[in-house]
Order: structure tokens, then sequence, then C-alpha cells
């Protein structure tokens, strides 16, 4: 017997590959309003079909990049979306380093946002889909209904 394609994952990492797989309605993952906060510097809020409320800082939103890079980065480290990579040391003087903004931000079709950060990474592309299953709400944080 060939145990090829065979992974062993914990059963946390089933669960959230088995939510991840499943499709959402349409009106859960369609924004009625998308407000970008660029100028103010905060972040981003989204009233959805449904009447759910979402909002994500831009801190979140640059740690939680979807980009194929960010993601793999994420996963060998054991960080979730929107968790901080932790800086390495750099000797007795810190240095600055700017809080993320978005130096651009743009539609990607009717199904995404983009953003160009202040670091110049650029590449995530934050779906609808993406976006409401990682809503930093109360009721969605604390619970697995989507």
């Amino acid at each position: 017997m060939s145990h090829e394609g065979i992974r062993i994952v914990s059963e946390e990492t089933a669960r959230r590959e088995s939510a991840a797989e499943q499709r959402l309605p349409a009106e859960v993952v369609t924004p009625l309003k998308v407000r970008v906060m660029k100028s103010e510097g905060t972040g981003v809020a989204i009233e959805w079909k449904d009447g759910h409320h979402s909002a994500w800082n831009f801190a979140w939103l640059r740690a939680g990049c979807p980009c194929a890079t960010c993601n793999e980065e994420r996963n060998a480290s054991g960080r979730k979306p929107g968790e901080v990579k932790p800086s390495a040391p750099t000797g007795p003087l810190v240095l600055y380093q700017a809080p993320p903004r978005p130096v651009d931000v743009t539609p990607v079709g009717k199904y995404a946002i983009r953003f160009k950060w202040n670091d110049g990474h650029e590449s995530g592309i934050y779906s609808w889909d993406y976006l409401r299953r990682v809503c930093q709400c109360d009721d969605c944080r604390n619970s697995s209904s989507i």
C-alpha cells in the first residue's frame, strides 16, 4: 500500500482547512459598503449584504496579507493571519519602523481589494471571501460558523 500524498495534521488544522473549503453564501461575502480610511490611517470597514459589519486596522491587514509569499511564511512560523512577525534583534539600537499604511488602494474586479503598502509590498489580493473569513468582530472570533 502506498502512502504517497498522505499528510498528518492536527485536529485544529484539519478543522480550519475543512472550513476554508466550504463555500460561503453570496450575501455573506458581498459587501454593500466598503470604507477604506486611508487618510485617517486607521483601517477598513465593511458592511456586508447580510447586515454584518467587519473592521480591520492596517497593521492587521498587512500582517494578514493573503499572498503566497506571506501565507507560506506565516504557515512556516505557525502564525495566524494578522499576527505580526516577531522582529529580529537589531542590537542595542532599535530602528524605527513606520506603521503599515497603504500608499494605494485599488479594487480588483468585483471580488477583491488590493493594497500597495508603504513597505513596498503589493502582491496580496484581499478577496471579499477572505476578508469575511478573517473578520475580527467579537462574534466571528468567538465562533467558527464562518
